[in-house]
Parts: C-alpha cells; sequence; structure tokens
C-alpha cells in the first residue's frame, strides 16, 4: 500500500500502531564487553543485573536496552539476513557533537560519519559488529525528507556523503550556521561494507 493509499491519506485514522520503539535486545558471547559498551555509549544506567541478563535505560523508560549473555554464539556477520543497524535521533545538532565528543573522549569513535540529506548521521559498531546509528534530522531540504525522497539528488545518491565529525564538532562550536552545516553538500556515493 503507497502512502497515498493509507487510511491516513484518504481522511481516516490508524488504530492499533505501537507509540514508540520500546527498547531493543542484544545477544552476545561477550556479555561484560556489550555491558559496559552499550552502558557507555548511551551514557545509561543499570537497572537489572544478574545471570546473564542486563537491562539498561538513559531515560524515565524501565529500559531501553536488554542484554543476553549466551555463550558460544557465531559471530555476527554481514552476508547474513537480519537487522543491519538501530538509530537513535538526537534532539540537535548540538547534542549530535556533544554525543560524539563523549563517545571520542570515551576511545568510541564512528565506523561511519554520513549526511544522508535527510539526516546527519555517527555509525558505531558495537563488541558483536552490529551498527548502531545517532542521528539528528536535518531540516535544509524543502520538503522535508519525504520530498527529498522523490529529489533527483536522492536518486543519484541515496546514501549521502561522508563528513569528518572532528570537522562538524569544531564548526558546531565555532558558532556556524547549523541549517549550512546540516545540508547535504555534493559527494560521491559512499561505499560501504
Amino acid at each position: 500500500m503507497s502512502e497515498l493509499d493509507s487510511p491516513t491519506a484518504k481522511g481516516g485514522s490508524r488504530q492499533g500502531l505501537p507509540k514508540y520503539i520500546a527498547h531493543f535486545v542484544v545477544r552476545t558471547s561477550r556479555f561484560a564487553e556489550s555491558v559496559s559498551w552499550y552502558k557507555a555509549f548511551f551514557d545509561a544506567d543499570v537497572v537489572y543485573s544478574r545471570d546473564g541478563l542486563t537491562f539498561l535505560t538513559w531515560d524515565d523508560e524501565h529500559h531501553r536496552i536488554a542484554i543476553i549473555g549466551q555463550p558460544d554464539l557465531a559471530d555476527f556477520a554481514k552476508n547474513v539476513a537480519g537487522v543491519d543497524h538501530v538509530a537513535f535521533s538526537m534532539p540537535d545538532l548540538n547534542d549530535l557533537v556533544a554525543a560524539y565528543k563523549r563517545l571520542k573522549s570515551a576511545g568510541m569513535t564512528p565506523t561511519y560519519s554520513i549526511n544522508h540529506g535527510p539526516t546527519t548521521s555517527l555509525y558505531y559498531t558495537d563488541p558483536d559488529g552490529v551498527m548502531v546509528e545517532l542521528q539528528v534530522d536535518n531540516i535544509a531540504f524543502p520538503g522535508g525528507a519525504r520530498a527529498f525522497f522523490d529529489s533527483k539528488e536522492f536518486t543519484e545518491n541515496p546514501i549521502g556523503v561522508f563528513f569528518d565529525p572532528d570537522e562538524l564538532a569544531a564548526r558546531v562550536e565555532a558558532g556556524e550556521d547549523h541549517l549550512q552545516l546540516l545540508t547535504r553538500p555534493a559527494g560521491p556515493v559512499p561505499a560501504i561494507a
């Protein structure tokens, strides 16, 4: 069903839909390392931990991440079907840069930094090789993300353009206009493994 065929587009309402994503679960053979990584990544609090099960949260939700320790799991592989990454939206560009600096000071650097057009995103890799994205919505494209998806720019490059997060952080701290910083520059389609 296309968006134009949806009940909402026809003046109706949607019912029985989730309010939000409550949490995600990581199953790992690297339990202690994963708990430490996710705790540091989200500056999270441990709300429960016993017998190979840990719940973490960073807000008023009872848990945002559950980590299950299970010995002898096969390593994560990119050539197997499954979830590719999980993305988290930051309130604004200042918060994205603050997260970048906090994580960098803890020795965690992005695997990829990409301005997709609709978002500016930092992708990190957890101890098992799963990607976790921190993003901020870009406001630079007239009509928003859905209009951007119909643009020639998106057709020619649906992935985005790599950027240097240190340079972005310096420009934000120098007071440059966020609208300018969030506008996707021209550039080649990045090769992402």
